[in-house]
């Protein structure tokens, strides 16, 4: 009988990798929003680490946490660390291309709780008397990350963070 069970068990996992292995190699998770606010404004608050404190929906998370800035203060090379409460974990952001107004792109680098390296882009379009923002993180998905992501949706953990943060972005875009 316990040669069936442990039989069974390695049966199951070897299904389990093997359904995990022939998911996509890499994913994407994107929400976007519209702020009445101008293309300008909403990127400033984008472009500079410093004014994250203001509308990040993980700022909030850890009231204690440790920052450090480096680099320019905005724009490619500024850089963001962190490191935090298990909620917000440890890692740091550098601005890998920032075009003004339009769009600014994150290198990110997470240490913990897991260890990932993936970009965040924010893509800003004018939309009437206001902004369309998009906020879009995208990198690879190891085996591992993808057999989890049969069990955990990527888009539905992060993505909830995302329409949170554009709530905040809005909320101070538009005072």
């Amino acid at each position: 009988m316990l040669k069936k069970i442990v039989l069974g068990l390695v049966v199951a996992g070897v299904v389990l990798f093997a359904v995990g292995a022939s998911r996509p190699a890499s994913f994407r998770v994107e929400r976007t929003t519209s702020i009445k606010a101008p293309p300008a404004k909403v990127f400033a608050l984008i472009d500079e680490f410093r004014q994250w404190s203001l509308w990040s929906p993980w700022e909030k998370l850890d009231p204690a946490m440790k920052r450090t800035y480096s680099g320019p203060a905005r724009g490619s090379g500024a850089g963001y660390a962190w490191e935090g409460n298990d909620q917000v974990g440890t890692g740091r952001m550098t601005i890998a291309d920032s075009k003004a107004p339009s769009q600014v792109s994150i290198d990110l680098a997470f240490e913990k709780p897991f260890e990932a390296r993936n970009q965040a882009e924010f893509t800003l379009r004018p939309d009437g008397d206001g902004t369309s923002v998009t906020w879009a993180m995208f990198g690879p998905s190891p085996l591992l990350a993808r057999v989890m992501g049969l069990f955990f949706s990527m888009d539905a953990m992060i993505g909830k963070d995302f329409e949170a943060g554009l709530a905040n972005l809005k909320a101070v875009a538009e005072q």
